[in-house]
């Protein structure tokens, strides 16, 4: 029902409109009166976005001025029902661009206040890459709301956007750069000033020249406190309006002192000004910010390119085969069967089939191979492989939206949206450091105002910019997203945010095996003679006969034989007849042999011979035969990954208990655990016996990793404390798991197993330092040793450790 608008009001707020105001919005081919400009601004751009349906739908005014809280009309447009949210039948859930992030104590303030919103069931910022998740109750709660109440401590949040997120980053950069140059700039020429009366401590400076000096050194002061340091006055502002103790409170309540305390004795010509340490502390901690924004940039780097992997357009061939003129086209309206154009350096769109032309394909961003890989004509490509030599013409298979690397990008969005024990307990401590240092900083004034008033208020300024909160908190996040970077730099993507803390306590590896351990494919592991004609003869006859079959053993034969001195010369076979479920038949060089199973070459070869084979358990064995003679039985079994030995034992060197869990043959299944060193393995196991074996060992107090590729463990890749698909493994796998192994390279879990071993013990050098430091400098300040502006030296190295400390982690 819409509400009875009067006409003397304002169309907007309801405000009444002032006489002879030419303020109005044409909305709906009719003019509206509005009651000042900013309800004019507002109200145009309702219009201009197309939502003027927004007047037509509400049944109330816009709040004003004279309401408890401004909710700004714009952000009452995003709905439940918007396509850009994810939603099921109860909730929904969207990942958030959040500007003005200064440190890691706007994450933890923005949770704070996100978790106090009624419906909202889960939020969190990660700090790396400055995008919010946030879950909510469809019934409780609206995007609006969210997104108002993010405002109210200071903060813009909005739908995530690859290309104005990087505008706002680019934008933000070149703005603490500003603020750091002023601020820069103010500490020399205050330096200036005030080394005069350093330098004459004889009382050779006249008090007038002194008094100008403290006048000069105000006025350049000015620029860094109104300008450079605004950024820990709006940070301190949006905690206090929050009723939380940030930690720029501390900060922004030490150059307060510091400044006003110096004002003072300027008006008075009475006490000590500290101009110089307030400029020098503001252009330090902005330092400090700046070195911190850059880590998170490069922490996030690997990230950020695969959100700006995906090309925006396309070139359309409408035409093709007939016509083949091209049409720029988005990305996003290609449709299933579409023929696009691929050139040289572009992007692939689309997951597609290539239907003309043969390239080489840069696959880096998706599996962290940084080899091309070519790929021919009738071969799939996947959505965002980059072409690197050849032009191709392509069939699209899949729409943009559920290409490969669109797929990826949605596991992303999972990625670091928590927060690991670790992270959580040095957010707590920080939170709690703050309020005891105000406490401290208060009674330390109070001690020494008893004591000697005269050093009070420089020691009082020393506690509060001596202490460093930022370095416990900046210790996890920092860390954790450097070791993010490196891993999907090498074709790990790490989903969940306890994966490198679980992995590095866990007791038991658990492993799966076809496709896992193995390569999921057959490979011929022996050859042994049963006539005269040499072993690379039976090879290449066997290949000859199995050149045209696309049966996994065949390919397996054709394999070997590629790998024979004299390939160029390959046979060719004649007259080549298959036998459905038994063998092949042809004449190879004038001569007829038969490749299969052992009763199929019986025919022409004679009666079976006994079973000489050695080590043939879990093998599959492969006959050749001629007239009257049995050649040679080929071996072959689903071949061991190369580095699956070097992984399993390395585990065993850590001290973990390595476990094979599969579905294949039990015989088969502790053929491979024997070949590997394992001692325990099931075989014949179902995804809910896999299920249950892992849940029994979590009961005993184990803590278990596990390595799966298939959609049978789906459900023990979810039960597991921390897991890992395989990259080639089902999807449905790689949803459940908290890794996706994007190079299909079983090394890369022990590539994630050294990277977590270093993470935690960088995270824990991090934390001893940033906590001695505290306990160290903290009392020196309050006994007076240090001054304010050596505080402010000791505060910023103190982060500044923190961060290069964790950007070690970066390096492969």
């Amino acid at each position: 029902m819409n509400a009875v608008l009067q006409p003397s009001a304002c169309f907007h707020c309801g405000l009444p409109v002032p006489a002879g105001s030419s303020w109005n919005v044409t909305i709906d081919d009719v003019p509206r009166a509005m009651c000042c400009p900013g309800c004019e601004a507002v109200a145009q751009t309702i219009v201009d976005i197309g939502q003027s349906a927004y007047y037509r739908d509400r049944d109330e005014y816009a709040v004003n001025a004279a309401d408890a809280t401004m909710v700004p009309p714009e952000l009452r447009l995003y709905s439940n029902d918007d396509a850009q949210f994810a939603r099921d039948a109860s909730s929904c859930e969207a990942t958030l661009s959040v500007e003005g992030i200064r440190c890691a104590a706007c994450v933890w303030l923005i949770e704070r206040q996100l978790t106090r919103l009624p419906g909202v069931q889960a939020a969190s910022l990660n700090v790396a890459t400055e995008r919010l998740y946030v879950r909510w109750s469809r019934a409780q709660c609206e995007p609006g709301d969210i997104l108002q109440a993010v405002r109210q401590v200071g903060y813009t949040a909005y739908p995530y956007d690859a290309v104005r997120h990087g505008e706002r980053l680019q934008k933000a950069s070149k703005t603490l750069g500003r603020q750091l140059f002023v601020a820069g700039l103010s500490m020399m020429q205050v330096m200036m000033y005030v080394a005069p009366a350093y330098l004459a401590e004889d009382g050779t400076l006249d008090d007038n020249m002194a008094s100008l000096m403290r006048w000069a050194s105000l006025l350049l002061t000015l620029p860094a406190i109104c300008y450079s340091a605004m950024p820990f006055f709006q940070g301190a502002w949006a905690s206090l309006r929050a009723r939380t103790l940030g930690m720029d409170v501390p900060v922004a309540l030490g150059i307060l002192a510091a400044f006003f305390g110096s004002v003072v004795a300027t008006f008075t010509g009475r006490g000590e000004v500290y101009y110089d340490s307030a400029t020098m502390f503001i252009f330090l901690l902005l330092c400090s910010r700046y070195f911190e924004l850059q880590a998170r940039r490069k922490a996030a780097s690997a990230l950020e390119r695969l959100q700006h992997a995906l090309p925006a357009s396309a070139s359309l061939m409408a035409g093709f085969p007939d016509n083949r003129t091209t049409t720029l086209v988005p990305a996003g309206s290609l449709a299933v069967g579409d023929v696009i154009l691929v050139k040289p350096g572009e992007a692939i769109a689309a997951d597609s089939v290539i239907i003309e032309g043969s390239s080489a394909l840069d696959l880096s961003l998706l599996t962290g191979e940084s080899a091309a890989q070519r790929r021919k004509t009738g071969e799939q490509v996947p959505g965002g492989a980059i072409n690197a030599s050849a032009a191709l013409i392509v069939r699209v298979l899949k729409p943009a939206r559920e290409s490969t690397l669109s797929d990826l990008l949605k596991l992303i969005e999972r990625a670091g949206s928590g927060k690991p024990q670790i992270a959580q307990w040095a957010d707590k401590v920080a939170a709690w450091f703050v309020l005891g240092l105000l406490l401290f900083a208060v009674a330390v004034f109070a001690f020494w105002s008893w004591h000697d008033p005269a050093q009070a208020w420089p020691v009082a300024i020393a506690v509060l910019v001596v202490s460093c909160p930022c370095a416990l908190s900046l210790a996890t996040p920092t860390a954790l997203a450097a070791a993010t970077d490196s891993l999907l730099r090498r074709g790990v993507l790490i989903v969940q945010p306890h994966v490198l803390e679980t992995l590095h306590r866990a007791t038991h590896i658990v492993f799966d095996k076809t496709g896992t351990l193995t390569l999921g494919r057959p490979m011929l592991r022996q050859i042994e003679g049963l006539g005269s004609l040499s072993e690379d003869a039976c090879l290449q006859v066997a290949a000859a006969l199995e050149a045209g079959s696309a049966h996994p053993l065949a390919q397996a034969i054709l394999t070997a034989a590629d790998g024979l001195p004299g390939k160029q010369l390959r046979m060719h076979a004649e007259q080549l007849q298959e036998v459905q479920g038994q063998g092949l038949e042809g004449i190879v060089d004038g001569v007829r042999y038969r490749l299969g199973n052992a009763a199929f070459v019986a025919a022409i070869a004679g009666p079976p011979l006994g079973d000489t084979a050695i080590g043939m358990q879990g093998m599959t064995p492969l006959y050749l035969g001629t007239q009257g003679r049995w050649l040679t039985r080929f071996l072959l079994s689903d071949a061991l990954r190369p580095e699956a030995r070097d992984v399993v034992a390395y585990f065993h060197r850590r001290g973990k208990q390595v476990v094979l869990l599969s579905g294949d043959q039990e015989a088969l299944t502790q053929s491979v655990a024997t070949e590997l060193g394992i001692n325990t393995a099931c075989g014949e196991c179902l995804p809910d016996e896999k299920l249950d074996f892992v849940q029994q060992l979590q009961a005993t107090g184990a803590v278990v990793a596990m390595v799966g590729d298939g959609i049978n463990d789906a459900a023990v890749l979810s039960g597991a404390d921390v897991s890992f698909a395989m990259g080639s493994g089902a999807a449905l796998a790689q949803a459940h798991a908290d890794t996706v192994l994007l190079s299909s390279q079983l090394v890369s879990v022990l590539d994630t197993a050294k990277t977590a071993a270093r993470s935690m013990r960088i995270i824990r050098e991090n934390l001893g330092w940033a906590t001695l430091y505290n306990l160290t400098a903290i009392p020196a300040a309050a006994l007076g040793f240090l001054n304010p502006w050596l505080s402010g030296v000791g505060m910023a190295a103190s982060s500044a450790v923190v961060i290069a400390n964790a950007l070690r982690l970066r390096k492969a």
